[in-house]
């Protein structure tokens, strides 16, 4: 086992990336023993994904340096090197699906008789690689036609067929069930026992206690502790996670009626993404929807917008039944959506401000297909005002408009149609905080009209929001909290801390 006087296998200090004004990484620092699993945690836009690419030699650090076994990281053109060094098995496979196990294990680099490939020397070399690891998979069988877990393990042999010794796992069990998550973990410790070190990153705490000896936590940007897990209470990490509890907040607002009426009821609503799903929002509520990046939460809520078919289940709104997989049906069905990302589903950017916030409304400003100029510009011109849109005027490309008024652009169209229940996904991700609160507002003054709002975000100002938040785990709804909840309360549900 590792010592604390081995010489790091991968050290990282002082990394700081910035991206334009954004700065992604203010001091990352990372130290990894040779031997163990380490893990990195921290909330959504930690800087965990940036600390990664920078350690994997995707990117250069604007400050700060990287070591391998005490050598300076080679230069990031020398992919060869990087490749001796570190490997990364991502949550979405890199392996290409139609090929076979050894044609995947060796793409690039068959070995060659005569110039031609020599089948038979990859399917041996394969075997042995796969063999000398312990991966029992068929090196003949096509990749797409395997498990995820046993398609994860071809990634780790090709990585340790380079010469690496230091794996980062990027939320590996995500897509894994308990029973496989157990072999994995298993595979992990058997080759944690032949020299391999791990960097293992997830939202899910338990799993850290089950398969780490080691953990990092970033947060907002920058390292805040190093521990060994044993010496790290689950209280503590969170609280690590969360920073300083905010203390509750007094709710200002009105409790929303028990008796409002039911703008959206949805039973037993189940997919690939999430099981059973019930829930309800009222007439003039904000209901928040928490969870990791694989719990379901994105699936879930781009269902009810009509972006996906659920494969059970039932929802309502007003009582009648909510049309899935058309996305024009549920706008007539009254649902307004802020979908998760603005430039590939919000905004067409080659049309104008105009034309991007009256597109959902068209038949409303015009018949047979005609829409007078003046309408449409008068109209596009009042929702401008409403929300605060920093603009020349509706003529203006969107294109040219910055992160948050884009934001605002999309937040508009989605009003416009004046929804009875509007649907927000991570709906002031990537703006600055005057567009945030703008946003909020905006949110705000729906809940004051009557509308049933759905907010399924990242960011626990969203959330803080909300009158409710249920937390999703693993497609499941684990958790619900009440306005005035604490941080650490709300990310202990999110990670999947077990209390008892």
């Amino acid at each position: 086992m590792s010592t604390p006087l081995a010489t790091p296998l991968v050290e990282a200090q002082g990394i700081v990336k910035r991206y334009g004004p954004t700065v992604a990484l203010a001091d990352g620092r990372l130290t990894v023993l040779p031997g163990e699993s380490h893990a990195l945690v921290g909330r959504n836009g930690a800087g965990k994904s940036t600390l990664v690419n920078v350690l994997t030699g995707l990117q250069a650090p604007d400050e700060g340096t990287v070591r391998f076994d005490g050598e300076p990281a080679p230069p990031l053109a020398d992919r060869d090197a990087w490749r001796r060094r570190v490997a990364c098995v991502y949550q979405k496979p890199t392996v290409v699906p139609e090929l076979t196990v050894a044609e995947n294990l060796f793409i690039n680099r068959q070995p060659v008789s005569r110039g031609f490939i020599s089948w038979r020397r990859l399917r041996a070399e394969a075997a042995t690689l796969l063999d000398t690891w312990d991966v029992q998979v068929d090196p003949e069988a096509r990749t797409a036609d395997l498990k995820v877990e046993d398609r994860q393990m071809v990634e780790i042999a090709r990585a340790l067929s380079f010469g690496a010794r230091f794996i980062v796992l990027d939320e590996p069990t995500a897509q894994l069930d308990n029973r496989e998550i157990e072999r994995l973990f298993a595979r992990m410790r058997t080759l944690q026992e032949s020299g391999v070190t791990f960097l293992f990153i997830s939202h899910h705490l338990q799993e850290v206690y089950e398969v780490c000896q080691t953990v990092t936590v970033l947060r907002d940007a920058r390292w805040i502790v190093t521990a060994p897990v044993a010496e790290l209470p689950r209280a503590a990490l969170v609280e690590a996670m969360a920073g300083e509890s905010v203390a509750t907040q007094e709710n200002t607002r009105d409790t929303v009626a028990a008796d409002a009426p039911a703008v959206l009821d949805v039973r037993g609503l189940t997919s690939a993404a999430y099981d059973g799903i019930d829930l309800t929002v009222r007439r003039g509520e904000v209901l928040g929807i928490a969870g990791s990046s694989a719990s379901g939460k994105i699936e879930l809520a781009e269902s009810l917008a009509g972006l996906h078919t659920p494969t059970g289940g039932s929802a309502r709104i007003d009582g009648r039944d909510l049309p899935f997989g058309d996305v024009r049906a549920a706008l007539r069905a009254g649902v307004g959506c802020v979908p998760r990302d603005r430039h590939e589903q919000g905004l067409v950017p080659g049309m104008t401000i105009g034309d991007n916030t009256t597109m959902s409304v068209l038949d409303r400003l015009g018949r047979l297909g005609f829409v007078g100029t003046d309408r449409k510009r008068g109209f596009a011109g009042e929702l401008i005002e409403r929300l605060d849109i920093h603009a020349e005027g509706p003529e203006q490309p969107v294109s040219d408009l910055s992160g948050g008024n884009a934001q605002k652009v999309v937040m508009a169209r989605a009003l416009a149609s004046e929804p009875r229940l509007l649907v927000l996904i991570n709906p002031t991700a990537g703006v600055d905080v005057k567009s945030k609160e703008s946003l909020l507002t905006r949110m705000d003054s729906a809940r004051d009209d009557g509308t049933a709002v759905l907010v399924v975000s990242d960011e626990l100002d969203d959330l803080r929001r909300c009158d409710r938040v249920l937390v999703l785990f693993h497609g499941r709804i684990v958790a619900e909290h009440p306005a005035g909840w604490r941080d650490h309360e709300l990310i202990a549900s999110i990670e999947g801390v077990d209390h008892g």
